[in-house]
């Protein structure tokens, strides 16, 4: 949500928003997923694929779970950071990258670089604003705002007409920890609204 309000409230709100959780996606997979392959690059691929900087190219590229990005790609994020260029897989030359990059992690970067587990200079690279966001049970305020925006959302996605949380299960929602922060608030509307018959 902070990373799309960024990009909705930039120069950039007219380009793409393309979000990747980097932790999601296999290592084998990854470096095809980012900057894209050519034809016969490896085994499966079939077609010329076009990666997420080019997906995000004129507006925002936003990299969730960042620090799980393993090193050898960390090298190339620094090239693309530094250059404003990458190549795609299989590729011999370089393709331009105008993209912003917006990285979120729910580790601590700073120390996962002095420990050697994040790249230093990709740190540094990164590391021009940093917005530090409170859990969710720290700010419990929130939660009221993030329920009536996902109920939104859902509506428009499932096609229902839910207007609202009993005040009975907000009190419990208010007063839970939600260890898995946003996300896990998301889902467990998400399936209060799918199991929900009124």
């Amino acid at each position: 949500l902070v990373a799309r309000s960024i990009h909705t409230r930039s120069p950039r709100a007219r380009g793409p928003f393309v979000a990747v959780n980097c932790g999601a996606i296999p290592e084998s997979l990854i470096e095809s997923e980012l900057f894209g392959h050519k034809k016969g690059a490896f085994t499966d691929a079939v077609a010329d694929k076009r990666g997420l900087f080019e997906e995000a190219e004129g507006g925002t590229l936003f990299l969730d779970e960042i620090a799980d990005l393993p090193m050898p790609l960390q090298v190339k994020l620094l090239r693309v950071l530094q250059d404003s260029s990458f190549r795609r897989l299989g590729e011999t030359h370089d393709r331009k990258a105008d993209v912003r990059i917006v990285g979120a992690s729910a580790r601590d970067l700073g120390k996962q670089a002095q420990e050697g587990r994040f790249r230093e200079d990709l740190y540094f690279r990164l590391h021009v604003l940093t917005l530090f966001i409170p859990p969710l049970r720290q700010r419990r305020e929130d939660i009221p705002l993030l329920i009536d925006h996902f109920i939104r959302r859902f509506n428009e996605r499932m096609g229902t007409q839910i207007t609202g949380v009993e005040p009975s299960a907000m009190k419990l929602l208010m007063e839970f920890g939600w260890p898995g922060n946003v996300r896990e608030l998301e889902h467990a509307i998400e399936r209060a609204m799918v199991l929900s018959e009124g």
